[in-house]
């Protein structure tokens, strides 16, 4: 009955003094709200990284000229003096690796494409080997994907995102229309499935071809990233990275003991890499969020010791009728931490709306969890009854007779 009693009252309160109570609980809004935010996009981010990674595969393996993950300018310039890969060393590994399960390579670049009148610009044009698009789990909505025979003879055919079917080829069916990219005639046999937009950037706007015919049009004079699935996870993803080296090595008549002149990256690698990255952020602003909130619980406490004040012949009456230091204690105690759950509340809901509008405006992925919201609450509330302690022991030990001599 006394926790109850107690909610009522600082409901009571709360509504009696609705100006007084929004800037009280401005800090802990702030602070449960920040949290939120922070915890919503770190999640979408990783869910994000991990569908984006698992894209390709949880067991493949990249061997490129540098690492696939991020690097200081330092080491940009020192990995720009490597070997570049080239298409003899897909060749090799697609040879001689016989513990890879497949092996494919890649290289882009940005170009124009037009068709007929229509064109478009900064398009990401991709040159595949023919065991790309199914490794890479590229859904095909119309058509079909690359031959092996249309890989080896170099063919002009393509494979194009929704945004130049939609916004090039126009209505009616697609297949079967010539494209020219920079200049190159191609025709489209397949459209890959809608990818939608990350961080306000299509997904949609790309055109794959044979890695062959890119190589003609482009020049070999850049590096490859080469592709291995190794079909499986952990002691097999181990194996093949091993043989992948053993041949890269060979290949480049490297001395026992001299460093590697390419890249071995695997999934795993980026998943630890980008989630220490986001780990850290959120760690930033999860403690720039927690001086919001203990700011916000100096704040509650400040407007419980003048409530203390205002409410000093209430209390000395309730101890006059029997109410001990300890139900005194309760009843304070119980209105703070409802004063901060009501803010974390107002808190959690505006940190779910700031999200998913950052996500409408920007399309950065974010995902709401269950525990968030919890410890969110949680926290607000503990800083409540954190902070109302002081208050709520000053309110017990008043002297009820000169609390009852206290002008109103």
């Amino acid at each position: 009955m006394e926790l109850i009693e107690g909610f009522k009252i600082a409901l009571q309160s709360l509504w009696a003094n609705k100006l007084r109570s929004i800037l009280t609980l401005l800090g802990v809004v702030i602070g449960v709200a920040s949290v939120i935010t922070v915890v919503t996009l770190v999640n979408g981010a990783k869910q994000f990284v991990t569908t984006k990674l698992n894209s390709y595969g949880a067991e493949v393996v990249t061997v490129s000229k540098m690492p696939q993950t991020f690097i200081t300018i330092e080491e940009y310039l020192a990995f720009q003096k490597r070997k570049d890969v080239k298409m003899e060393d897909y060749e090799a590994i697609r040879d001689e690796c016989k513990s890879c399960l497949s092996v494919g390579a890649l290289r882009n670049t940005t170009g124009k494409v037009v068709y007929g009148t229509k064109s478009s610009t900064d398009t990401d044009i991709r040159g595949w080997t023919w065991t790309m698009p199914p490794m890479s789990n590229l859904n095909i909505a119309q058509g079909r994907s690359f031959t092996e025979a249309e890989d080896v003879h170099s063919s002009h055919v393509a494979i194009v995102g929704y945004d130049v079917a939609d916004n090039l080829l126009g209505q009616g069916d697609p297949l079967g229309k010539e494209i020219r990219v920079d200049g190159e005639p191609y025709t489209v046999i397949g459209v890959g499935e809608r990818q939608g937009k990350t961080l306000g950037a299509s997904q949609d706007n790309w055109v794959a071809v044979p890695l062959t015919a890119f190589l003609q049009s482009y020049g070999s004079n850049k590096s490859l990233v080469i592709y291995v699935n190794a079909g499986g996870g952990g002691p097999v993803i181990d194996r093949v990275s091993d043989d992948l080296r053993t041949i890269m090595r060979g290949r480049r008549h490297l001395a026992p003991g001299a460093p590697d002149t390419f890249s071995i990256d695997t999934s795993a690698t980026f998943q630890n890499l980008l989630g220490q990255i986001l780990n850290s952020f959120g760690a930033v602003v999860v403690a720039i969020a927690a001086i919001s909130l203990v700011v916000g619980g100096i704040v509650i406490m400040n407007i419980m010791l003048v409530s203390v004040t205002e409410r000093t012949r209430e209390i000395g009456i309730r101890k006059a009728l029997g109410a001990r230091r300890h139900d005194i204690m309760v009843q304070f105690i119980v209105e703070s931490a409802t004063m901060s759950l009501f803010g974390g509340m107002i808190g959690v809901i505006g940190g779910i709306t700031v999200a998913k509008v950052i996500t409408l405006l920007v399309s950065f992925p974010s995902e709401v969890q269950l525990w968030s919201v919890l410890v969110g609450l949680f926290v607000a509330t503990g800083v409540g009854v954190f902070f109302g302690v002081y208050p709520a022991r000053k309110a017990a030990q008043l002297d009820p007779i000169v609390a009852l001599r206290s002008e109103l």
